[in-house]
């Protein structure tokens, strides 16, 4: 009879054990699944920034109208007759870096 009692209470100290383990159990498994989800996140808005610099290389490539904002907004440049308004750009909090 106490053979028997002697596997469940093995299979009760490995449960145990897997939810204790910082380093190998559930918490572990918990820990890096959050992570990936984070890492997924990361991923997609990147996919997003990537699609939209390539659609404006490709504007940049083949509009002239695109090159020529461009060059007006980076160079500051006006066509006679014009006035250039410099407005101060709005940051995002997640926006490290100014264009």
């Amino acid at each position: 009879m106490k053979r028997f009692l002697v596997i469940p209470a093995l299979l009760a100290l490995a449960l145990l054990w897997a939810l204790v383990d910082e380093r190998g159990g559930i918490r572990a498994w918990l820990h890096l699944r959050s992570e990936l989800g984070a890492a997924n996140a990361s991923l997609e808005a990147l996919r997003s920034e990537n699609q939209a610099l390539s659609a404006e290389v490709d504007a940049l490539r083949d509009d002239p109208v695109a090159i020529e904002g461009a060059i007006r907004e980076e160079l500051g440049l006006a066509r006679p007759g014009e006035t250039v308004l410099a407005l101060p750009r709005a940051t995002s909090p997640t926006d490290g870096a100014t264009r």
